[in-house]
């Protein structure tokens, strides 16, 4: 685990990739049931395109000389999604297992260049990823959560991050499930437009529930899959929980969840602009590790966003 300490150490913000499942669908034109990117595993021009991918993020990294975050491609992987996907629990877990040892693959191609590369362990909700209706209370969500952290144990994974989160309950289940297999958890919570969860916590009562509930077990906390518009004003604040937040990821479109859902094609906004809000609010986050996208972003707004965020950092 030297290189998550290294993470945790650094006054250099990590890179990670954008919104890999929009870029897969809406740019690449592959297809999978329920935003599943996770069965392109088995395709094997899926995979290059993947790699190909990747490829543009850990240039990034290079160039800025920091680390990376290596996310799995796992999102769907909650066992709870299989018979949604038209798999059995032993395909979709087959399918994580690919996916880490595909990460640990680029990791390998990337090792001499890019110093240090984590393979994060990519957990995504058990429910709707925008709608906090019907999402399992705690010890539901350990449950559901559990086969997929065992495999990301098995394989050797850095550290888990679960993204996309709308409610404190399956965050806190989540983190336990990792704690029991003794794996370093991030958890990234999502907001509407109005800077609460679909819930409607704040997102300072998200984590402290979560913090309460697991002893502190987060590394740190995120927010993903909203535009910085969204949750810069909740990011003011001049309050100790601000130090928890270490990761941003952002959409590239203003958009709500309900307009995204029903969006039939790509948003992907002014990359420079992208850079320059995230610059505005980095100037706010002390314990800010990692920097990257979600929905609808790709290497352009990464790469603005590097720059003015290690530009800064330099100045």
């Amino acid at each position: 685990m030297a290189s998550v300490q290294k993470l945790m150490k650094t006054d250099k913000p990590f890179l990670t990739d954008g919104g890999f499942e929009t870029w897969m669908f809406f740019v690449e034109g592959f297809e999978a049931p329920e935003f599943a990117a996770l069965v392109l595993m088995d395709d094997d021009s899926a995979r290059e395109k993947m790699r190909h991918y990747f490829d543009r993020f850990l240039t990034l990294a290079e160039n800025a000389g920091t680390g990376f975050v290596l996310d799995t491609n796992t999102w769907r992987g909650c066992v709870e999604w299989a018979p949604k996907i038209g798999l059995s629990d032993i395909d979709i877990l087959r399918l994580t297992k690919d996916a880490v040892r595909f990460a640990h693959d680029i990791r390998a191609a990337w090792s001499m260049r890019v110093d240090p590369i984590i393979v994060n362990g990519v957990v995504g909700p058990a429910g709707d990823g925008y709608v906090a209706d019907g999402a399992p209370d705690a010890e539901q969500a350990e449950t559901s959560h559990l086969p997929q952290m065992q495999v990301f144990a098995a394989e050797g994974v850095d550290m888990i991050s679960a993204l996309t989160m709308t409610n404190s309950p399956e965050a806190i289940g989540i983190a336990r499930a990792a704690a029991r297999h003794g794996l370093p958890s991030v958890i990234s919570f999502t907001v509407e437009t109005d800077g609460r969860l679909p819930t409607g916590e704040t997102l300072a009562e998200a984590i402290a529930a979560t913090d309460e509930a697991t002893d502190e077990a987060p590394l740190y906390y995120m927010v993903n899959c909203a535009h910085p518009d969204h949750f810069q004003g909740a990011l003011s604040a001049n309050e100790p929980w601000i130090s928890r937040i270490g990761g941003l990821r952002a959409n590239a479109s203003r958009m709500s969840h309900a307009e995204l859902d029903v969006a039939e094609a790509l948003d992907d906004g002014d990359p420079e602009e992208f850079g320059h809000l995230h610059a505005d609010i980095s100037a706010n986050l002390p314990g800010l590790r990692v920097i990257g996208g979600c929905c609808g972003s790709d290497h352009r707004h990464v790469g603005c966003t590097s720059r003015h965020i290690h530009v800064r950092a330099a100045a």
